[in-house]
């Protein structure tokens, strides 16, 4: 469902001349698997997502979501997905219920299936206690709620979550892992990005770990354990990074 075959994105730096934020990043997603993408801040998660999404070009690379080509192809592809960040903008004068209606329009659905679709949503996700409440006005875990209810409106079969849990509180966090797994187990194609090596070990059937634009390392939990002999995630990640960045200064003398 999701082909990445060695995707680039490279910017111009008057003072450190040519960045490159993605280099040459492969992998693959099937339907009904999670994928995740484990790396700290700045490792090019969100940038890789972003293309994914289409609001960045890659410099050089192919990226596909069910065939379409994200540079050639970005209306069909952005029919394909939905997105969810830990950024949430909503309009604050807009409740609930109107903010999803409004996305539902915008992918052109029917006024009749639309509001099946709303009440089937607002349901699964219970947001039917808030649906006439405007954005101003709701908590961040009501805001994240509204924010998934959007991106799922239209029933994409890809779905892209982008460190989604950044600074919800326990709960709130809980019950998103929750219909994460849900969206896998109806067959979804998911990527979840995180730095939050827990939620790894929750979630992902097969994870990647980026580092300055670079995927290190990549597979099931346990083929990484396996490959690197090391049981803890944590260290395992720590191990990859350490002697990754000792290899580039080693490039670099």
């Amino acid at each position: 469902m999701i082909y990445v075959q060695d995707l680039t994105k490279t910017y111009d730096d008057l003072q450190r001349g040519r960045f490159v934020a993605v280099d040459r990043v492969t992998f693959n997603v099937s339907r009904g698997e999670i994928f995740g993408l484990l790396g700290p801040n700045g490792a090019g998660k969100t940038t890789v997502l972003r293309i994914l999404s289409t609001v960045l070009r890659p410099t050089s690379g192919t990226a596909r979501i069910g065939g379409y080509d994200v540079d050639s192809d970005p209306a069909d592809v952005r029919g394909m997905i939905g997105f969810v960040s830990n950024n949430t903008a909503l309009y604050d004068r807009m409740t609930a219920w109107e903010t999803v209606q409004y996305f539902g329009r915008l992918h052109g659905m029917s006024k009749a299936k639309l509001a099946e679709r709303l009440e089937g949503l607002f349901d699964q996700l219970r947001m039917n206690d808030f649906r006439d409440v405007p954005a101003g006005k709701m908590s961040t875990g009501m805001k994240q709620k509204v924010s998934i209810a959007r991106a799922l409106v239209h029933d994409p079969p890809v779905l892209i979550f982008d460190e989604a849990t950044l600074g919800l509180d326990v709960m709130v966090a809980r019950n998103l892992l929750q219909v994460v797994r849900s969206l896998r187990d109806a067959g979804k194609c998911l990527i979840f990005s995180t730095h939050i090596m827990r939620e790894v070990e929750r979630l992902c059937d097969r994870v990647a770990i980026m580092h300055r634009g670079r995927i290190l390392d990549t597979g099931t939990l346990d083929d990484l354990r396996h490959r690197h002999q090391e049981q803890d995630v944590e260290d395992l990640f720590f191990g990859l990074l350490s002697r990754h960045e000792q290899q580039a200064l080693s490039e670099a003398v």
